[in-house]
Order: structure tokens, then C-alpha cells, then sequence
């Protein structure tokens, strides 16, 4: 007898290879019967109150037969032949109770071997109601170090709590997303999960994603429930529409030793009276540009003080390290490379320039702005890195060097400033070769009828960031008509320019005249 039951299992096995089997366990038939091409609706919400009406619309090449019927998963259900084209049908709501996919499909009687009167069949989703939205309410640790090139054997363990965490769900679990510097790309990436509760998860940063100091973004994300229909399958970020708890910032202060040296090390600006001092310090370990008033050749009666320039319009003290001030002559304006997300919306992440406008001897009206200067109007700049500024002494232009480092994954990087490619002389100069350019950009201030706009000066191949320790930036001159450059021996400069000696050389920024 046991031997009956394993020969009708081999048989019944090889007829389902033959003919194929769909998730309902039935062998799959070439239809001979007419053709459909839609139906409508083509999905609901699981649970439906009442009964389905649906429409099933056929092709002119192969209509319906006045005799057709509507099949649901293979059962008839009650039908309605409108036309040889348009057929309706009714879904019992108990079809229609679990999330999943069914498929339509009509049938026709015809005689002949071989000749089902099967249509061919269309899916139907039955989707499920979304999970919850989670909230993330904090994070333990919020911060850490940088561990810059030890970063194999590093990782940090990180607890979170919130509500309506998911350990499973139809479509899986909850995950937490971690953006930062350090991340493929800068974009959100996943976190492995340790331990799961409804309120609390345990989580693991690698020491991958903590390589530089910077801010990185923690969300708890929960998939979509069931089988879905677009738009139903987006993912339910942490607080939704309620900005409580709707993500956590964690911080990645500069590692130790190394970031103390690197501000002490930092030349200041001074201002041409010299009094006013623009210079980096640390404060609550992260690397910010103060600006000092010491009150030198000023009236009687000025009170020394000390102001934070790394700061949003709001006054809200950046998030990441910043560092290498410029200071316009008379103090007003001041430059400098940040790795700050806060300052100013939209900035794309890694080091970039801003400008803040302390307002210094101007009417009371004038409030302190930041603007972002590594930018331009295609946004061609976005995914470089900024650093060393030079600010004119109005305050409008801004010289900087922007770095595109090599790619790791991409044949050719983009010419920032440009709708092309770097030629394969440029792209392949050295191990670490990539583009260090410098641009100069004109923030119109003070000047009405004017666009902003980012000029290219010169361009040179070599990732410099990772070539030299200590690159050279480049220096403006008050009125923005020159621009002393390094490294003249291998860079294509676009503009005139005057040697001043083996290395340095003098360009004429022909634009800004």
C-alpha cells in the first residue's frame, strides 16, 4: 500500500512539471479560450464589507463568447456578458477576507481535443491594511568617535526605544536605518538587529560607518502589511506626521589626539585692524569657528566677547566639525569648510563652504545669516568635497577647492562645474586619482541684478585630500581679479594666469573683473 502512495505522488509530481502548478496546487493549462487584457479593479483592502462588482475588459482579436463566465482562483462566479469585449462579475467578500493574490481569468465551452475555453488569467491583490507607524523616542549611545583608519575591529552597540516595533509582519520586520558620513555613498543604510521587542531594539553600527566625524540619521522603518497596491507600499518611517521622535541624531565626534592637534595647528583669520580674530576651537567636542572681538583700536566702552560662526541663521551650533576660516578685511564676512547637516537646508553631506554674515558694523536691522557657497545651479558640485575658502574683502566671492575623491564603483567621475566626464588621463593619474578643482563663486552680495553663480578656475587630477596631508588652498586677492594658486606644474588652469615661481602661479579671474 505504501509503495501505491509513493508511485501517485510521482505521478501527480510529473504532471505538475509537465504542466506547471500555480500556488493553489492546480496544473496550469494553455489557454484556448479568449483573450483578457484588464481588470478593474485590479486590487482591495482585505476584509471587504460587502461584495465585489469587477470588470473584466477582453481584446478584439480574441473576444468573449456570448456564453462566457468569470473565474476566480478557478470558481465561477455570477457573471454578465455586456459585450464581446466587456464582461462583469460578483466577488463574494469571503474571497476577499485574507491578503493575497487571487487570479481572474473566464471560461467558454468548446468542443475538440485539447480545447479548455480557458482565458489566460490576470492577478488580483488583496492587500492588507499598513502595520503601524513606529516612534523612536531616544537612542543610547547618541554619540561616539571617529576611528578613522582603525575602524576593522570597531563597532558600537546601540539601544532603541520607542513604540509599535515590528519583530515580524507579513511582509517582515522592523529595520533601523543609519545614515552618515561614513555609509555607501552617504545614503540610509541598514543596521543588524540583536535583540526585539515592541519598544526596544538592540542594534550594531559597524566601525565602517563611523569613519570621520559627522552626524549620522537613526530611523526606524516598518514595511508595508500584506500583499500591496502602489501607493499602499510605501515604508512607515519613525513619527510619521508627528515630528516627536520621527528620527534620532547620532554624533561622530573627531577621535581624540588627532582632531586636538589638527585645531591647534589651524591658522586663524584676523581682520585688517586686527581686531576681530576668526579661529577654530572645540566645544562639547566638536570643532567650531568663534569669532573674537578683542576690542583692539575700538572706542571706549567695547566689551571683549567671543560668538560662534558655524552656526545656522537660527544660531544653531553645527553638528559636525568645522574648520579653516576666512575673514573679509573688515570682519564681517567669514568662510569655511564644514561637515555640518544643520546649517543650511539641503546642504549636500560631506565638507562644504559657507559664508556667514556676522553683521559687524552694519545698521541693527542686519541679522546673521549662513549661506552655502559650494553649489551651483545644476548642482554639479553635489557629492564633492569642500574645503579651504578665500573670501574677498566685500564679501561676494568665495575661492575654494573642491575634491572628487576616486571611485570605487564608477568608471569616471563627473567634472564638477561641467556636463562631462574627466578624461582617462585625468581619471587615472595615480592609485588614488580623482579631481581636485577650484572654483570661485559669486554670491552676488551687495549687488542688485546679479545671479550667483560657481566659475571653475583650474583643475588639477589626484585625489588631494588623500595625497597631501596638509593641501594648499587657494588665496583671492580683496577684489576678487586674481587668485594665487599651488601646483602649477600640473594643472589645467582656465583663465590667464602669471607665474610667480616653480609652483605658484597667479590667475586672472577675467569673470570677475
Amino acid at each position: 500500500m505504501k509503495g501505491f502512495w509513493t508511485a501517485l505522488t510521482v505521478v501527480f509530481c510529473s504532471v505538475c512539471v509537465l504542466t506547471g502548478c500555480n500556488d493553489y496546487n492546480n496544473s496550469i493549462q494553455t489557454s484556448t479560450g479568449a483573450t483578457i487584457t484588464n481588470v478593474s479593479p485590479s486590487g482591495v483592502s482585505a476584509g471587504a464589507a460587502s461584495d465585489l462588482n469587477i470588470t473584466v475588459i477582453g481584446s478584439l482579436a480574441n473576444p468573449f463568447p456570448a456564453n462566457s463566465v468569470v473565474e476566480w482562483n478557478g470558481v465561477k462566479l455570477v457573471s454578465t456578458f455586456v459585450d464581446s469585449v466587456t464582461m462583469t462579475a460578483v466577488v463574494p467578500k469571503a474571497y476577499l477576507a485574507k491578503p493575497g493574490t487571487s487570479y481572474v481569468n473566464t471560461y467558454s465551452p468548446q468542443s475538440g481535443t485539447g480545447m479548455n475555453g480557458l482565458s489566460n488569467s490576470l492577478a488580483f491583490l488583496i492587500y492588507g491594511a499598513p502595520n503601524p507607524v513606529p516612534t523612536l523616542t531616544s537612542i543610547s549611545p547618541a554619540t561616539a568617535p571617529a576611528c578613522g583608519t582603525s575602524c576593522s575591529n570597531v563597532s558600537v552597540s546601540m539601544t532603541l526605544v520607542g513604540t509599535n516595533f515590528l519583530p515580524t509582519s507579513t511582509n517582515g520586520g522592523s529595520t533601523v536605518s543609519f545614515a552618515s558620513p561614513g555609509t555607501p555613498n552617504g545614503q540610509p543604510a541598514a543596521l543588524t538587529i540583536t535583540s526585539f521587542s515592541a519598544t526596544q531594539l538592540v542594534a550594531t553600527i559597524p566601525g565602517t560607518f563611523l569613519t570621520s566625524a559627522g552626524t549620522a540619521t537613526v530611523t526606524v522603518i516598518n514595511p508595508p502589511s500584506g500583499v500591496c497596491v502602489l501607493p499602499y507600499c510605501q515604508p512607515l518611517v519613525g513619527g510619521g506626521a508627528n515630528p516627536v521622535g520621527q528620527n534620532q541624531t547620532f554624533t561622530i565626534t573627531g577621535s581624540g589626539s588627532n582632531t586636538t592637534a589638527a585645531v591647534a595647528e589651524e591658522t586663524p583669520a584676523i581682520s585688517q585692524d586686527g581686531r576681530y580674530v576668526a579661529y577654530t576651537a572645540q566645544q562639547n567636542g566638536i570643532s567650531q569657528i568663534f569669532l573674537r572681538d578683542t576690542c583692539v583700536g575700538a572706542a571706549k566702552g567695547c566689551a571683549q566677547e567671543t560668538r560662534i560662526v558655524s552656526a545656522s541663521s537660527e544660531n544653531v551650533a553645527g553638528n559636525a566639525d568645522s574648520h579653516t576660516p576666512s575673514m573679509s578685511p573688515d570682519g564681517r564676512y567669514i568662510a569655511y569648510s564644514s561637515a555640518s547637516t544643520n546649517l543650511v537646508a539641503g546642504a549636500p553631506a560631506g565638507r562644504q563652504i559657507f559664508l556667514h554674515d556676522t553683521c559687524l558694523g552694519v545698521a541693527t536691522t542686519c541679522k546673521a545669516a549662513t549661506t552655502l557657497i559650494s553649489t551651483d545651479t545644476q548642482g554639479a558640485l553635489t557629492g564633492t568635497e569642500s574645503i579651504l575658502p578665500s573670501v574677498s574683502s566685500s564679501g561676494r566671492f568665495v575661492a575654494f577647492v573642491a575634491i572628487t575623491p576616486a571611485p570605487e564603483s564608477q568608471s569616471t567621475p563627473r567634472i564638477a562645474g561641467t556636463n562631462s566626464a574627466p578624461s582617462a588621463a585625468s581619471a587615472d593619474a595615480g592609485p588614488n586619482s580623482g579631481l581636485r578643482q577650484v572654483f570661485i563663486r559669486d554670491t552676488c552680495t551687495g549687488v542688485a541684478n546679479c545671479t550667483p553663480k560657481t566659475t571653475r578656475i583650474s583643475l588639477e587630477p589626484g585625489d588631494g585630500q588623500q595625497n597631501n596631508s596638509k593641501p594648499a588652498g587657494p588665496a583671492l586677492s580683496g577684489l576678487a581679479k586674481q587668485i594665487a594658486l599651488a601646483n602649477g606644474k600640473s594643472a589645467t588652469v582656465f583663465t590667464p594666469t602669471v607665474p610667480v615661481d616653480d609652483r605658484v602661479f597667479l590667475a586672472i579671474t577675467s569673470e570677475t573683473q
